[in-house]
């Protein structure tokens, strides 16, 4: 069964729900732990609610010489999810990220082919105001189960297999959701390849129909991959992984 387009938003609301801990707004993100075991909190594994389908696999590996989140997506759903105190922008992300087997049949034109092999994700607090209609009634919907806040914008950056690089697109379920592809083909498959992003000018890029002069607060990152709607197998890495002013 594909995910609806509650998903996404019901995925974000139950991160909130369970994390505990936050990074200040001067804080690089919490490193993932040590090699052999699970990532630490406050990361946290999330998924739909009241999944049933396997979760997508995290776990904390030395390669190359790094310390990385090994990202295992088996026709599974999850996230690794980091919360942040409200960084108002200007910011910067940069990480590194490895891709070791792609998911040929992503389509994220298509519900049937929404799916990841390795994304970024950066969670925005975009005033209520601004969504619409539509959209706000499923946010409030998803509010309703949590009395924690639940991010109303995302951006996520992604390595696909088709589209070419620079590609900005919604979400095939939600326009809570939006993507910008970073790296695409099988051209640099097996390597380390370094990304740095201007998170406002992302944003505005993406959402400026809803907020073209102010950039709302970030509150949350995550990282992950899906392969539940190709129902295929991929393997990434992500590795420093640093969110700064």
């Amino acid at each position: 069964m594909t995910r609806s387009l509650l998903f996404p938003v019901f995925a974000s609301t139950l991160a909130w729900a369970s994390l505990s801990g936050s990074v200040s707004a001067q804080s690089t993100v919490t490193s993932f732990g040590n090699a052999g075991g699970a990532p630490q909190a406050p990361w946290k594994v999330v998924g739909l609610p009241q999944q049933t389908k396997p979760f997508t696999r995290f776990s904390v590996v030395e390669i190359d010489g790094k310390r990385a989140v090994k990202i295992e997506a088996d026709e599974s759903y999850g996230n690794l999810v980091h919360p942040v105190k409200s960084m108002a922008p200007p910011a910067h992300l940069s990480w590194q990220w490895r891709v070791e087997k792609p998911l040929e049949q992503a389509n994220l034109r298509e519900k049937s082919g929404d799916d990841t092999a390795v994304k970024v994700c950066v969670f925005f607090d975009l005033p209520m105001d601004n969504v619409p209609f539509a959209d706000r009634q499923l946010l409030r919907l998803a509010r309703s189960k949590t009395s924690d806040p639940v991010p109303t914008a995302t951006i996520c950056y992604v390595w696909d297999q088709k589209l070419p690089a620079g590609t900005a697109i919604d979400n095939a379920f939600t326009r809570r959701q939006r993507y910008i592809v970073v790296e695409s083909g099988n051209d640099r498959l097996d390597r380390w390849v370094a990304e740095k992003r201007d998170l406002a000018a992302d944003f505005t890029k993406l959402f400026s129909d809803e907020s073209p002069a102010v950039v709302p607060p970030i509150v949350g990152i995550a990282i992950g991959a899906d392969s539940d709607n190709t129902k295929a197998k991929s393997v990434s890495y992500v590795s420093g992984l640093v969110l700064e002013p």
